[in-house]
């Protein structure tokens, strides 16, 4: 079977990450595939290692829906100007589909206009990940309804996400639950992470404010109103804020500033370490402590959270799902944000490396036991083979 995988973050994201490690420990008897991605990265490299063609494609595609009308307005006015500049890339991915693959895989959900538009005019079967839970609201439903039509099997990486898609668009959704596939690998200490007896907490987002690393900066203050600069936040991942941020970060992003200026403000900058993009998180990881991630969302499942629970690291993150993350077994779970009892958690761990070891260990046992790289390839690659079977018995 021929498989053509469209990636959106070319190995700049967790979902890129995912994608690769799954096609990394997949059995490829019987399988010829193929990856475009929308961005030049790292990812490129790694799939010429393991003998996986690939393509960059700038011109694909892709939209989600915001949780604010005004951004929605701004995002898919900018789509629809990005929807006809993709006219060649739209004709040649269905002429090449049509001559070459069997199976086309959309590896996020943002790609949803894409899948719509080329299920219509090719005969090859469809399968799409989601991967995100967007805010309610009529562009968020409008959009659930579009990805439920735009494939012949959907796959979710948890069960919230089918969740959330089967209640925005208000109708049953079926598919498969796949959680992602995370290979725990020996890796350098990342060399400009300090070694000085302070607890390392690790924190692998690019910023967005949805992902909430700018509360870190909160929780520092905290810590050293109470004396405690014992504690050092190592964030890997770009720290640009936007203007449409409220508040003071938005006021900053007007200024040109980012993350690292918001801490020097505060009186905290002695207690980060801001690395931007780093293209082997795992090394950051090995040189931390722990993993935090404050998230706005409640989703405490991301391709991150799992890394850091396979490198042995408990996690301190925000939400009520706790297949992972589960609270005083693999880390520290609040249902919802209280920076005061963040500050007591992270004193909590820095103050018993006891409990630190014995929640690690628990969180990489947890993780092996339900993201085994490849017991989870071998579920997508039988979820490939079914919905090509079932596409073609209609056919016939």
């Amino acid at each position: 079977m021929r498989v053509l995988c469209l990636d959106i973050e070319g190995g700049y994201g967790g979902s890129s990450r995912s994608l690769f490690e799954t096609l990394r420990h997949m059995d490829h008897s019987g399988l010829a595939l193929e990856v475009w991605c929308k961005r030049a990265g790292p990812i490129q490299a790694r799939y010429a290692e393991i003998g996986i063609a690939t393509r960059v494609e700038p011109d694909m595609p892709k939209v989600s829906a915001l949780p604010r009308l005004s951004r929605n307005l701004l995002v898919y006015g900018r789509f629809l100007a990005d929807w006809q500049r993709s006219r060649a890339f739209r004709r040649r991915l269905a002429d090449t589909v049509r001559d070459r693959f069997d199976l086309v895989h959309f590896n996020h959900e943002s790609l949803y206009m894409l899948a719509h538009r080329l299920r219509q005019s090719v005969p090859a079967s469809i399968s799409l990940h989601v991967r995100t839970n967007p805010h309610d609201g009529a562009f968020a439903r409008w959009q659930a309804r579009l990805v439920a039509r735009a494939a012949d099997r959907l796959v979710f990486i948890t069960e919230n996400e089918r969740d959330t898609l089967a209640r925005q668009a208000r109708r049953p959704v079926h598919g498969d639950v796949i959680y992602n596939p995370v290979a725990a690998g020996a890796a350098a200490p990342h060399p400009h992470v300090p070694r000085n007896g302070r607890l390392r907490l690790a924190s692998l987002s690019n910023y967005s404010y949805q992902r909430g690393t700018d509360r870190l900066i909160e929780v520092a203050e905290v810590l050293a109103r109470r004396k405690r600069r014992d504690v050092l936040f190592v964030v890997a991942g770009t720290t640009a804020l936007t203007r449409g941020m409220p508040g003071e970060l938005g006021a900053l992003a007007h200024a040109g500033g980012g993350l690292p200026d918001l801490a020097a403000r505060r009186g905290v900058a002695d207690m980060f370490c801001f690395l931007g993009h780093v293209p082997e998180p795992e090394r950051v990881l090995v040189a931390c402590d722990a993993l935090i991630k404050p998230t706005r969302e409640a989703n405490p499942w991301g391709r991150d959270i799992l890394e850091g629970m396979a490198a042995g690291k408990p996690v301190i993150s925000l939400g009520t799902y706790n297949r992972f993350v589960e609270h005083e077994v693999t880390g520290v779970l609040h249902p919802e944000y209280r920076v005061d009892a963040l500050a007591d958690a992270i004193l909590g761990l820095q103050d018993d490396r006891t409990l630190l070891e014995r929640l690690g260990n628990a969180a990489r046992e947890r993780v092996a036991a339900l993201c085994r790289p490849e017991a989870r390839a071998a579920d997508l690659k039988a979820v490939w083979l079914e919905t090509a079977r079932r596409c073609e018995d209609r056919r016939a």
